[in-house]
């Protein structure tokens, strides 16, 4: 659901306990798999790598390999966002939503626009306002308007341990769930996707991961930005995507990028190709419902159309 006056209390262990845990144990009552390959995007991706350091220091299998997209872990060089995230800003910010229980979205899209003012405010206001053009009909654009609420007790966590401090990079710096966590000790396959043109999460900045888990790394830069180089389905043909065929991924971005090739499309054939030597047998289609989790209402669920 998109968070209310209700999830203002919600922290960084909520949502690990009561999204990912969730998600693990929903998906044994529905398909009698106990293990799972899983995907964390943006933030998403933040508190999955948090889990996996809680998962290994209380050594559960439970997540086997892991694809992270536009994730960050380690924020020393997270870009244009650390301007908002002094004490000064964060304060303001703390005292002007503490009785509301939220970051309203409109707030949080406002600041991501003003990263890439000219792509995604100056463009529409020259085109639509100043010469009368109707604004273009893309999919992504649509879905973009749909603003996420962040709640309050998350968005402190997330922007004065991470942002301002950097805790999670730090072996042992951040506590989870009662775990001083390390990421070091993840050593499951991982597959790292960054986007050349993330203004949110800048290539540079994603890549770091790399020093810091322990397992199979694959890098992966996507062309385009935060959201279109992710969301590129091979049948569009469109951007390119980097790889270096060296094993080692350790050291620097720009280290890595001078030895990358360039490859035309999309990047998911490169991922299902990764993805597939890591999970089992090719399976029949289950049918919803038929295992020990029962279905709730029909796809794709209410909650998808509530309106702010």
């Amino acid at each position: 659901m998109n968070p209310d006056e209700t999830f203002a209390e919600k922290s960084f262990d909520d949502y690990a306990a009561g999204g990912i845990f969730a998600a693990l144990e929903a998906i044994e009552q529905a398909t009698g798999e106990k293990q799972v390959t899983a995907i964390g995007y943006c933030i998403g991706g933040t508190i999955l790598a948090a889990t996996l350091a809680y998962l290994a220091a209380t050594e559960d299998d439970r997540i086997s390999a892991v694809t992270f997209f536009a994730a960050q872990v380690d924020f020393e060089k997270a870009g244009d966002l650390l301007i908002f995230s002094d004490e000064a800003q964060i304060s303001m910010l703390e005292r002007e939503i503490k009785d509301v229980g939220y970051l309203d979205g409109a707030n949080m899209a406002a600041t991501f626009n003003a990263l890439r003012a000219n792509d995604l405010i100056w463009y529409f206001v020259i085109n639509n306002y100043l010469m009368g053009k109707e604004p273009p009909v893309f999919d992504l654009l649509y879905w973009n308007s749909d603003s996420t609420r962040f709640p309050y007790q998350m968005l402190f966590d997330y922007l004065r341990n991470l942002y301002q401090n950097n805790l999670l990079a730090k072996p042992g710096g951040f506590d989870s769930m009662g775990e001083k966590l390390d990421l070091r000790n993840i050593n499951i396959p991982t597959y790292i996707l960054a986007s050349k043109e993330d203004h949110i999460a800048p290539a540079e900045s994603v890549f770091k991961a790399t020093n810091l888990y322990s397992g199979e790394n694959r890098f992966v830069l996507a062309g385009s930005g935060h959201i279109a180089g992710v969301i590129n389905p091979p049948s569009k043909n469109k951007y390119q995507y980097w790889t270096n065929a060296s094993k080692e991924t350790h050291g620097e971005f720009d280290e890595w990028f001078a030895g990358a090739t360039e490859t035309a499309g999309s990047w998911w054939p490169d991922w299902h190709k990764w993805l597939s030597k890591k999970s089992g047998a090719k399976v029949k289609a289950r049918k919803p419902g038929s295992g020990k989790l029962k279905v709730i209402e029909p796809s794709p669920g209410s909650y998808v159309k509530v309106k702010s």
